[in-house]
């Protein structure tokens, strides 16, 4: 069976879990005994993936802020992982801090593109032909943005998509604006949750293979999961892969290939559309993100009131770094510049040398000073979006503690660089986004992070 092809697509992420304040990472409960998740996932998923060569037989991305992880604390894995890139060239970039790229506003969709092409490039020395968008989540907008990029696919879920698919993964060209398109993958929602969620009751890999396979017709059949499921969430997962992809797929006539392999010999023959704000994780479509849903159990009003208060703070952020932009430079605009500042983040060059760089050497030492803590409010005012802040049920929860620890960082960054407290308006906010099993408030979290945050600061002086 030659034309049969089979790909799975494993998406690794995690978060920054450092305290934007100290850059350190605080010791997570319900890790042991490891220090933090990082730590566990790594022994239980990324470590043992990496030694069995899966990342060689898998298309795969690796989200920038686990990459950076796993190159300065786990490096023989991290650099097992490039290496399976550089004798496979199966990787593809995702965009920066796992931002639902719908939700966001185009200028932050490019800078999140940009960033994660970027942070490809730095890692493993090449160009990407395709991005992951974090949870699929997908509009024409972002599609627009990848494509702008120099991008060429994308991937979604079958739920996403309306034409005559067949149940079969693609490719398929995606028409935009202005001329222009890209290509998109269709995964196989049923026998990709199969596994992500039910692996544990099949008795071995070769009945999954038959009853997922051996009824197929010609073509691709793309599996697309988080790559946490390959030994974290379901344990002995890396095996269960490693077996499927070197004996079973192949003894049922399968070839396993990659995304990018298999669109350089298939190029899209057929047309089709895309549902506008959905994404793998959420029936609701992107609800889960911005007001609750049935997803998440419970009283979820505090997503929309924490978001609109990103949003707000996300505003009067803008407001004052684009001004100083504007008062350093006539000729240089503020979100390109804020675009490629990422080379600073990826420690390519220093704050000085990046304003080099941009034609901006001849400021006055201020001047430089602020537009460079400044650009660093925008790095961690863009961190304040990660996904995981509003995928869960509860305010208290790590995760929506980080993203507002990292709108703290911003707030005080831009005081420090001109004076100006946005924190009030901002804790006007926050006090809004109320949980609905505790007497605590989106304000509450705030002031116990900044008073943290002092502490830290006092003791170190």
């Amino acid at each position: 069976m030659a034309d049969h092809y089979l790909c799975f697509h494993g998406h690794f992420y995690q978060p920054p879990r450092e305290d934007p304040f100290t850059g350190q990472i605080p010791r997570e409960p319900g890790a042991e005994p490891y220090h933090d998740y990082n730590e566990k996932i790594t022994a239980e998923c990324y470590r043992p993936n990496a030694m069995l060569g899966n990342f060689e037989m898998i298309s795969f991305n690796i989200g920038p802020t686990l990459a950076a992880w796993l190159d300065k604390y786990a490096h023989e894995t991290y650099d097992r992982i490039v290496q399976a890139d550089r004798n496979s060239g199966n990787a593809i970039a995702q965009s920066a801090h796992h931002t639902i790229l719908p939700l966001a506003r185009r200028r932050d969709k490019i800078a999140q593109v940009a960033w994660g092409i970027a942070s490809f490039e730095h890692r493993f020395g090449r160009k990407p032909s395709g991005m992951w968008m974090p949870e699929t989540a997908v509009d024409y907008e972002t599609l627009e943005a990848l494509a702008a990029a120099g991008l060429t696919f994308t991937v979604l879920s079958d739920e996403q998509v309306t034409g005559d698919t067949g149940g079969r993964a693609g490719p398929y060209r995606v028409k935009l604006g202005a001329g222009r398109s890209i290509t998109v993958f269709v995964r196989d929602r049923f026998s990709s949750n199969q596994l992500s969620f039910d692996m544990d009751k099949f008795p071995n890999t070769k009945v999954w293979a038959e009853q997922a396979l051996a009824s197929r017709g010609p073509g691709l059949v793309l599996i697309a999961a988080d790559g946490e499921t390959f030994g974290h969430h379901c344990r002995a997962g890396e095996h269960f892969l490693h077996n499927v992809l070197l004996r079973d797929a192949p003894a049922l006539g399968f070839q396993i290939t990659s995304l990018t392999h298999y669109l350089a010999d298939h190029p899209p023959q057929s047309e089709i559309e895309i549902r506008e704000m959905t994404s793998w994780s959420c029936m609701h479509g992107v609800a889960r993100w911005v007001t609750g849903c049935e997803c998440t159990p419970g009283d979820g009003r505090w997503k929309g009131a924490l978001r609109r208060a990103l949003d707000n703070l996300s505003g009067e952020i803008d407001l004052v770094y684009t001004a100083e932009v504007h008062s350093a430079s006539a000729t240089v605009g503020a979100w390109p510049l804020r675009d490629a500042y990422i080379a600073v983040v990826l420690g390519q060059m220093d704050g000085p040398a990046f304003l080099a760089a941009q034609g901006l050497d001849s400021l006055p030492t201020p001047v430089a000073n602020r537009l460079l803590t400044l650009l660093q409010a925008e790095f961690y005012r863009q961190r304040m979006y990660a996904s995981c802040a509003f995928y869960f049920e509860e305010l208290t929860r790590a995760e929506p503690r980080f993203a507002i620890a990292n709108a703290a960082r911003a707030v005080s960054l831009v005081k420090e660089a001109t004076g100006e407290d946005l924190s009030r308006g901002f804790h006007r906010d926050l006090s809004v986004a109320v949980s609905s099993r505790v007497s605590v408030t989106a304000a509450d979290l705030y002031d116990a992070i900044m008073a943290a945050a002092q502490a830290s600061s006092l003791t170190k002086q």
